[in-house]
């Protein structure tokens, strides 16, 4: 019997819950650790940029009118989904990081759990950082979060799978929609990720997976008028500081790189760093020299 071939996975881009490859129709080579070719992954452009941030605008106003509940619910189906493709990411990331089986397998478990971890916060984040003010005068006076907007990730270089969800599942968590630049050096792990969100109930738009050079992605992202935060993870001081005076443009909040251990349990910071604040005053008691009252 003669040896099969193997099939060879096409990888491709995630925008709008679709599949599409790179409009400019470039791809770059992926290697593993050791300098072994494994796949050729899209090469993105300024114009699938644009194009992520337009499907991620759309997906916008239904995802954050979502109750918290049940992104909690979308988040957690997330994590059901990688469980059953445990084996499969297991691989990837050994590849990615050279990491033993074993090593991989706990890093794999680690992004699974981290899911699990940000779909218990979506309900809960609103009693950390709102509620009620103490004020002087008659009025009830109310605070609650809501999603900024549309927010660019930068992938973390290093840690292409346990990293992307730590900087990623906060931001969907919290009603914002992504447009994600997976590492430049190990995207794959960030490919397949997307064909397990385009399966877990995530809303097409909700999160748009884009392979390439960071700088060559990062750059439009940063300057484009309709996205309005920024998670600069991976990039390198240099690129940080360009990408930083390009977002100030339109005054986009930016969360700048800093040194993390994407193993360590989280905490609530990526979770209220792109939240704005809302407070309602509404008049109660005695108002007025006639002394009516609500």
């Amino acid at each position: 019997m003669s040896d099969r071939l193997n099939v060879l996975k096409t990888y491709k881009l995630y925008v709008g819950g679709k599949f599409p490859r790179s409009e400019s129709g470039r791809v770059y080579e992926v290697s593993d650790s050791k300098g072994k070719w494994l796949a050729n992954a899209p090469l993105s452009s300024r114009k699938d940029a644009r194009d992520a941030v337009v499907a991620a605008r759309k997906a916008f106003g239904a995802w954050s009118g979502a109750t918290a509940y049940n992104r909690g619910q979308v988040l957690y189906r997330v994590a059901e989904m990688l469980e059953g493709r445990r084996d499969q990411f297991t691989r990837e990331v050994a590849d990615a990081e050279g990491l033993s089986k074993s090593k991989a397998a706990a890093v794999v478990d680690a992004t699974i759990d981290r899911w699990v971890w940000y779909a218990g916060w979506t309900d809960k984040i609103a009693q950390v950082v709102g509620g009620g003010n103490p004020v002087a005068g008659p009025f009830f006076n109310l605070s609650s979060p809501e999603p900024t907007g549309v927010v660019a990730v930068l992938a973390p270089q290093e840690s292409p799978f346990l990293g992307l969800v730590s900087v990623l599942a906060p931001v969907i968590a919290t009603g914002n929609t992504a447009v994600v630049v997976a590492s430049e050096k190990a995207p794959l792990p960030a490919l397949s990720l997307a064909e397990v969100l385009a399966t877990s109930d995530v809303p097409g738009g909700v999160v748009n997976v884009l392979s390439g050079r960071t700088a060559e992605i990062a750059a439009p992202l940063a300057a484009h008028q309709d996205v309005n935060a920024i998670d600069l993870a991976g990039a390198d001081e240099v690129l940080a500081k360009d990408l930083e005076i390009a977002a100030a443009d339109n005054l986009k909040r930016v969360l700048r790189p800093q040194p993390v251990d994407y193993a360590e349990t989280p905490g609530t910071d990526r979770l209220t760093a792109f939240l704005e604040t809302k407070t309602v005053w509404h008049p109660t008691g005695s108002l007025g020299a006639s002394g009516s009252s609500y």
